[in-house]
C-alpha cells in the first residue's frame, strides 16, 4: 500500500511501505479520509513521536470500511466487514490501510459524510475528554476556549453550546472573528483589539466569570487570564503554541483553588481512549445526528497534497478542519 512519509528534508511523499498485518484484537480499516491535527505537524518535525507499535507515518483519526476483522475482535465486538467507521488512531492515518483496536472504532454517525466523519474521533474526543471528564463542566457555566478558528475550537464551541454552556473564544482578527459566527460563541474577543484579560476581568466583575478554560496557547496569556476565573475553575492546558512559559501569581492559585491541569488524549491507555469513545457515542452522537453539532470542514484535498494541506495549517489560515481524501 502507499502511506505519506517525512523526508529527510522534512518534505512528504506518498510512499510504498508494507501492508498492515491485523492482530486478533484488530480489524484492517480501508481508509477514505484521513483529517489533519496539529500534532502531525508536530511529528513531522520530529517533536512528538507515535507510540510504541504505531506506522511512523502521520495521522490521528480517518473514515473509511471495514475490510477484515480479527477473531477477537469478532467475539468482542459487533463489528462487520463492510460496516463504515470512524476511528482513533495514535498513527498512520496518511495511507490507504490501517490496523486498528476494534474498541477504537465508531460508527459513521446518521447524516455525516465520510470527510465529516474522519473529523470526528480526535478532535470530538479531545473535545469531550477536556470539557467533560477533566473540566467536570456543567450546563450553565461559562468556559473561555483560545483559537477560536482552530479545527478543535470548530468542535468545542458547538458541543459546549448543545450542552448549555456560555462560551467566550479568543481570535486574532475582525475577520476571523466574522468567520467563527456561526460557531455560536457568546463573546469573540479580537487580542489584537483587546486584552483577554480585560475581558475576562469584566465579565468576572459582571457575574459571568469563567468556570473552565481549555488553552492551546499558553504563553503570558495564560498567567495573564488566571486571576480572573470563578473560583474553583479549571485551566486546562493542551498545548503551547504562544510559548512555553508564563509568570503566574501562586497565592490566587490557592486562594480561588483554582486547578491547572495538563491534558493530552495521545498519552492516554487504550482502554481509556475505549472509554472515552463509547461515552462520546452515547453522550455526544445524539446531538451530531440532530444537527447541533457537526466538524467545519475548511478544505478537502487528496492525500497526495498533504504538504499543501500541512501548509494551509503551519499557515494559520483555516477555520476548521483539513481534510485528506484516499482514492
Amino acid at each position: 500500500m502507499k502511506a505519506i512519509l517525512v523526508n529527510k528534508d522534512r518534505s512528504l511523499s506518498w510512499s510504498d511501505v508494507p501492508d498492515p498485518v491485523i492482530v486478533s484484537d484488530e480489524v484492517l480499516v480501508r481508509i477514505e479520509a484521513a483529517a489533519l491535527n496539529r500534532a502531525d505537524l508536530m511529528q513531522r518535525e520530529g517533536d512528538y513521536p507515535p507510540p510504541a507499535g504505531c506506522p511512523e507515518w502521520m495521522g490521528l483519526e480517518i473514515a473509511g470500511t471495514i475490510a477484515e476483522i480479527g477473531d477477537e475482535a469478532k467475539e468482542k465486538s459487533s463489528w462487520k466487514v463492510g460496516d463504515k467507521v470512524c476511528a482513533l488512531l495514535g498513527g498512520g492515518g496518511y495511507a490507504e490501510y490501517v490496523a486498528v483496536r476494534y474498541d477504537m472504532l465508531m460508527p459513521v454517525p446518521n447524516g455525516c459524510s465520510m470527510v465529516e466523519a474522519a473529523a470526528i474521533p480526535e478532535a470530538f474526543a479531545t473535545a469531550y475528554l477536556n470539557l467533560f471528564i477533566e473540566g467536570k463542566i456543567k450546563e450553565g457555566n461559562t468556559l473561555l476556549m483560545h483559537a477560536g478558528a482552530s479545527g478543535l475550537a470548530s468542535v468545542i464551541i458547538p458541543m459546549a453550546k448543545a450542552f448549555g454552556i456560555r462560551v467566550i473564544t479568543s481570535v486574532l482578527s475582525d475577520e476571523i472573528a466574522e468567520s467563527i459566527k456561526h460557531l455560536g460563541a457568546d463573546v469573540i474577543i479580537n487580542s489584537s483589539k483587546q486584552r483577554v484579560a480585560d475581558v475576562l476581568r469584566a465579565e468576572l466583575e459582571a457575574g459571568c466569570g469563567v468556570d473552565v478554560a481549555i488553552d492551546c496557547l499558553g504563553g503570558s496569556f495564560m498567567g495573564e487570564c488566571l486571576p480572573y476565573l470563578n473560583h474553583g475553575a479549571r485551566w486546562i492546558m493542551i498545548a503551547a503554541l504562544a510559548g512555553t512559559k508564563t509568570e503566574i501569581d501562586l497565592k490566587n492559585i490557592y486562594v480561588r483553588n483554582v486547578r491547572i491541569i495538563g491534558s493530552t488524549l495521545r498519552s492516554r491507555t487504550p482502554e481509556v481512549k475505549a472509554e472515552i469513545l463509547a461515552s462520546l457515542v452515547r453522550d455526544v452522537y445524539p446531538k451530531i445526528e440532530a444537527g447541533l453539532v457537526k466538524p467545519t470542514i475548511h478544505a478537502v484535498l487528496p492525500i497526495q497534497q498533504a504538504e499543501a494541506a500541512h501548509d494551509i495549517l503551519y499557515k494559520g489560515q483555516n477555520v476548521g478542519k483539513v481534510v485528506l481524501t484516499v482514492r
